[in-house]
């Protein structure tokens, strides 16, 4: 059985223990998958790669019906994904077929053709922005809708990125703007604190979780459910559906970009700012922690000064 895993960034996330956690759970993958084959009556495809942190591949069901068949890493961030899928129903999302939490193996409705987001050149970064404003809408529930799950709010994550990036600290290279960094840090504790809209969240709305469909035109997955700030979810669409720091003038495309998922959402593109400074000042001091002190300098010097003072910090 093929297996294409990188828990790397897994290991930045939840800390050292990852790579004994990891170590032991790739041995026992092959074992977890020929007994999820043998249960549901599988008849598994060649997996996908690219994996950061389950084993994925295309199956087929004893009705002929063809499916995918999910084996994550059993983490924090993995607990809600299939209250998060039940609440949303296809609305959306791919549809939860069959879930079994012990081994965390979900059986999701195949995504046909299943390109992704990120990848539709032909169409325009503002085409593709509009695309996943139209899915976060059919994501946004009420939050209340979430009472009772295992979808936990969004400040009760954030705030335990924050501690494990606090710990970090003092790997940032001493070039850095210390200001900024703590800065950063400070708003993954005061951005939930002050949200005035709650909603359910994707938590990872990246263009390369958003696939072609044939039911839908396009749909959602990997998603980590949370509960909370409606302006936490669009930072990696915006980021992501194309490189908007790599452009002659990166405020410029950004503010347009923010200008139009506000409008689109009914979010003050200054939250969904800030919400990148926060994600990006802990991806900066995850990059020093993880020896790399030049990617973090990048990161605080080229992209999240810029981002502040979109967001007025």
């Amino acid at each position: 059985m093929e297996i294409d895993l990188e828990l790397g960034r897994l290991d930045l996330v939840f800390g050292g223990s990852v790579a004994e956690d990891g170590r032991a759970w790739l041995a026992r993958l092959p074992e977890l998958v020929g007994s999820l084959r043998a249960d549901w009556q599988l008849r598994p495809g060649r997996p996908y790669a690219g994996g950061s942190g389950a084993w994925v591949a295309p199956v087929e069901l004893p009705s002929g019906e063809r499916a995918v068949l999910k084996v994550g890493f059993p983490h924090r961030e993995a607990w809600s994904e299939a209250d998060g899928l039940r609440l949303w129903d296809g609305n959306g999302a791919v549809r939860l077929l069959r879930h079994d939490p012990a081994r965390t193996a979900y059986l999701l409705e195949l995504c046909e053709p299943g390109a992704k987001l990120v990848d539709a050149d032909h169409l325009s970064a503002e085409a593709r922005l509009l695309i996943g404003a139209s899915l976060l809408r059919d994501l946004w529930l009420p939050a209340e809708s979430a009472a009772g799950s295992a979808i936990e709010p969004v400040a009760a994550q954030m705030g335990w990125w924050a501690e494990m990036a606090e710990e970090r600290l003092s790997r940032v290279p001493a070039e850095a703007d210390v200001g900024l960094v703590r800065t950063g840090l400070s708003l993954l504790r005061s951005l939930p604190a002050s949200a005035t809209r709650s909603v359910v969240l994707h938590g990872d709305f990246n263009p390369g979780n958003v696939l072609s469909a044939e039911r839908s035109p396009w749909l959602a997955i990997d998603a980590k459910p949370l509960t909370g700030d409606a302006a936490f979810d669009p930072w990696p669409l915006l980021e992501q559906v194309d490189p908007p720091f790599a452009t002659a003038r990166p405020a410029a495309a950004l503010t347009s970009r923010g200008r139009l998922l506000g409008d689109e959402l009914d979010v003050d593109p200054a939250r969904i700012f800030a919400w990148g400074v926060a994600k990006l000042t802990e991806s900066a001091v995850a990059a020093a922690a993880a020896g790399n002190p030049t990617e973090c300098l990048r990161i605080m010097d080229e992209q999240t000064r810029t981002l502040a003072d979109l967001a007025g910090l």
